[in-house]
């Protein structure tokens, strides 16, 4: 696996990334709209609001991304990571609005029908649309893993949405010319019922980000595997610690915070417990870079309280010795993490 980036090399690689979906959406965009407008068909035309949503994502992405690097101030002691998740979740509403607008059109193009022409060129700029939104999805959706950004991901999958759309909206380009061409069939109906689909597909699209962002604004915990590493981690530095526990976890943006209590022995040096803990800190910060983390200690005074029982690294022996030696009975063994 790849050294995750340092903070500046993502910095720069986000930032890079985000302006070129701005970049593409505005040629597609206009593409679109000037297409739509050209020939008659709410489903292109529809397609271009939805890429006009995106450019309007793309500017929010970049802008989250060039301000989520800057380092930690007095205004802002925990840093700016969570400016992606905030930009994400503004995203996702601003598709809401999109497939709202889009649904109030469909349903008065089927109330008021009207003929699309030059069907042919609708599928070609759709065609178009979605080769390059391919390209451009990949490229942010890789980006943004590699450097664990979440308003790239969400601008790729903004993205990833409009393929789908932008594929739909050329079968009924297709279905159209070739229904007036071959079969003399006036087939306007598929228009505006492939813009519904569409909106269908986007509000889904919204409801999955706005999922997935909010919970880091409401300070979720890091995913279960980060956190099991953590703790096989944390597990490796027995015998110099004998327990841990209240590992709490959670995520700004690519910026992860770490808390952890850890239990030494009772009369360990704090010089030497000072140690056990920066090494801990920076094993985490190698793994995951960017981490801020806490570790406190305790002393392992053979009271052993519910919390500490549940995280104890001590074998039932050497647990129940020390509680003897305190004048305390022996105890049974601690749940498995």
């Amino acid at each position: 696996m790849a050294d995750p980036p340092t903070t500046t090399t993502r910095h720069r690689r986000v930032t890079r990334a985000a302006a070129l979906s701005v970049l593409s959406n505005t040629v597609l965009v206009v593409a679109k709209l000037v297409t739509g407008l050209a020939i008659g068909s709410v489903a292109v035309i529809s397609e271009a609001i939805h890429s006009a949503v995106d450019l309007l994502a793309a500017l929010i992405a970049w802008f989250a991304v060039s301000k989520a690097g800057r380092p930690a101030d007095d205004d802002h002691p925990y840093g700016h990571g969570k400016i992606e998740n905030l930009s994400a979740v503004v995203e996702a509403l601003l598709i809401v609005g999109a497939s709202a607008w889009i649904m109030v059109e469909a349903v008065h193009k089927l109330s008021n029908p009207g003929p699309v022409t030059g069907a042919g060129w609708g599928f070609v700029v759709m065609g178009v649309s979605a080769g390059l939104n391919l390209l451009v999805s990949q490229y942010l959706m890789r980006v943004g893993k590699e450097c664990d950004s979440i308003a790239l991901q969400a601008d790729g999958w903004h993205l990833r949405t409009d393929v789908l759309t932008s594929a739909g909206v050329m079968l009924a380009m297709a279905v159209i010319w070739l229904g007036h061409r071959y079969w003399g069939l006036d087939l306007w109906w598929v228009d505006p019922a492939v813009a519904i689909a569409v909106a269908m597909l986007i509000l889904k699209a919204a409801f999955e980000l706005t999922w997935e962002a909010g919970g880091d604004l409401l300070d979720r915990g890091l995913p279960p595997a980060e956190q099991d590493w953590m703790k096989g981690f944390l597990g490796g530095f027995v015998p110099r610690i004998t327990g841990f526990h209240d590992l709490r976890t959670r995520k700004a943006g690519a910026h992860r915070f770490v808390d952890v209590h850890v239990v030494v022995e009772e009369h360990q040096t704090i010089v030497v417990a000072h140690e056990v803990a920066e090494e801990m800190e920076l094993g985490i910060i190698s793994k995951f870079p960017g981490s801020t983390v806490t570790v406190h200690l305790d002393p392992c005074d053979g009271r052993c309280p519910p919390r500490c029982l549940g995280g104890c690294l001590l074998g039932s022996a050497r647990r129940n010795a020390l509680r003897a030696s305190k004048g305390l009975g022996p105890i049974e063994p601690p749940p498995a993490q």
